[in-house]
């Protein structure tokens, strides 16, 4: 029969069985709970006794004063933490000295319970220690300030300038890198700091349509609406730059100042009003920039890809061929590039975006293809192979493409940078726009007006690349030449190289949180 304070009980035999035979076992047990039941306690079992079946603690019958003296001794026991089965791990030996001390390290009375309880809930109190000890510990360091100690020793051990840490370890100390594009249809900016090898973390971004090259196919000149939509982007610009302690910065400007007439004296403005000096780069330079910024999205099984950058006034194209030894550089694998004088904005310009039909699309696919038909490029080896060859296309057109394809009900760059597309998806997506008014297009929150009259000239230039490259898959980048410029910047000055050599030296990372 179970006891609601000390268990299961044995039973009775031998010569108690015969001296209390008469008596009732339920009043015998009743006067034991009754001498006891002043302080009701948990009792722990001796060295000498075993748990039953269900855990509850045995115990022997004795007389009812011995029972109540027993369960007082284990109580003061099991509160001053004397029991042996309390701490069941410590060695013997150990154990008896701790015992022996513990009374006159605590306080404790003889009985061993009113000096528990005056000390309990009170862990961080002083307690007494000899005056040796007290002096000793006077001199030796708390371990609370050791690692503040060691951090402030860390900068005389590696006296290495800020931009050469790890920025993962430490982000506010590493440097500022900008990046500026001013392209035929948008002015981009991005301000970063270096992560891990080959990453980086955007701290700030800036973006507008100013359709710099509005007007440029039919006059051969930028318009004063035109450059005065540029240069009101770029004052926000170089306000973003002030703001910042820029370490390094590359700014650039591509085909419409660099096909336009008076393409020179806008970037004289440009430095006159906004203190930016731009640079204007070649087509080459461009193509570059394009692979580099898209680097991280060719995956180590993929052996030769067509990577392309529909712009608004050109269109860049790099085939990449990745042999054994991949270089840290992607741009180091480009075997054939051109650079293509049309974009979206000159394409639709000629042949009209605002109501486009099957023929004007038609008409202006055949215009790209025959441009495409003057590179001097193989396309065979890549159609042979169609596992390890794809297309990367980065440029508003494709991107859009992903946004629509992936319905969503705002653009979102997470989800659309590095999504794949399929061969039959592009071009169920393609008839899909072409089938749309220019009214339908505007509303989509993935298109909008300002682009409603542009994207489906660049869906024809896409449409010619896929016919001369035919792939099963093409990858959508959400990003070009700005994180091109940031890449390049980032790895001429070693910033990746000496943090990774530094994070070597400076012993195992702690824990933390992730970075941006």
């Amino acid at each position: 029969m179970n006891d609601p304070d000390s268990g299961v009980k044995p039973p009775v035999s031998g010569a108690r069985d015969a001296g209390n035979g008469a008596l009732p076992k339920r009043s015998r047990r009743r006067k034991g709970k009754q001498a006891g039941a002043r302080i009701p306690s948990t009792v722990f079992p001796s060295a000498g006794q075993s748990a039953g079946p269900t855990g509850a603690t045995e115990r022997p019958p004795t007389a009812d004063g011995g029972d109540a003296a027993r369960r007082n001794k284990r109580r003061r026991r099991g509160k001053g933490g004397g029991s042996e089965n309390v701490r069941p791990l410590a060695p013997v030996g150990q154990r008896d000295a701790q015992a022996s001390e513990q009374p006159q390290a605590e306080g404790r009375h003889a009985d061993g319970r009113k000096g528990r309880r005056k000390h309990r809930g009170r862990k961080a109190a002083p307690k007494p220690a000899p005056a040796g000890a007290a002096a000793s510990a006077a001199v030796a360091p708390a371990p609370e300030p050791r690692p503040v100690r060691e951090a402030m020793a860390e900068p005389r051990r590696d006296p290495a300038p800020a931009h050469h840490r790890p920025a993962e370890r430490e982000p506010n100390d590493s440097p500022f890198y900008a990046a500026l594009d001013l392209g035929t249809n948008n002015c981009r900016l991005l301000v970063a700091q270096p992560t891990r090898p080959g990453q980086f973390r955007v701290v700030d971004a800036f973006s507008r349509i100013v359709r710099l090259g509005e007007g440029l196919g039919a006059s051969g000149r930028l318009s004063d609406e035109a450059m005065d939509r540029s240069v009101e982007a770029l004052r926000i610009c170089a306000a973003k730059l002030r703001n910042r302690n820029i370490r390094r910065s590359r700014l650039i400007a591509t085909e419409a100042c660099r096909s336009a007439e008076n393409g020179e004296l806008f970037l004289a403005r440009v430095r006159e009003e906004t203190g930016l000096e731009l640079e204007i780069i070649n087509r080459e330079t461009e193509a570059r920039l394009a692979v580099s910024g898209c680097s991280s999205l060719v995956g180590r099984e993929t052996k030769s890809v067509v990577l392309f950058d529909i712009g608004g006034g050109s269109s860049e194209i790099a085939v990449i061929r990745i042999g054994e030894n991949r270089s840290s550089r992607l741009a180091n694998h480009i075997t054939h590039w051109t650079s293509l004088p049309v974009g979206v904005v000159t394409l639709s310009e000629r042949h009209g975006g605002r109501d486009v039909t099957p023929e004007s699309f038609s008409n202006m696919v055949s215009e790209v293809e025959g441009m495409l038909a003057a590179f001097d490029c193989p396309s065979d080896s890549a159609v042979q192979a169609p596992d390890d060859f794809h297309l990367i296309g980065t440029s508003g057109t494709v991107t859009t493409l992903a946004g629509v394809h992936l319905d969503l009900p705002r653009y979102d760059r997470r989800r659309v940078d590095g999504v794949w597309l399929s061969d039959d998806e592009v071009t169920a997506m393609q008839a899909r726009l072409l089938s749309w008014d220019f009214s339908t297009r505007a509303a989509n929150p993935c298109i909008g007006p300002d682009r409603a009259d542009l994207v489906l000239a660049g869906c024809a230039i896409l449409e010619a690349i896929r016919k001369r490259w035919p792939s099963q898959r093409m990858r959508v980048a959400d990003r070009g030449l700005r994180e091109g410029l940031l890449t390049d910047m980032m790895a001429d000055d070693g910033v990746w190289r000496r943090g990774r050599h530094r994070r070597f030296h400076r012993g195992p990372r702690k824990p933390e949180g992730q970075a941006s």
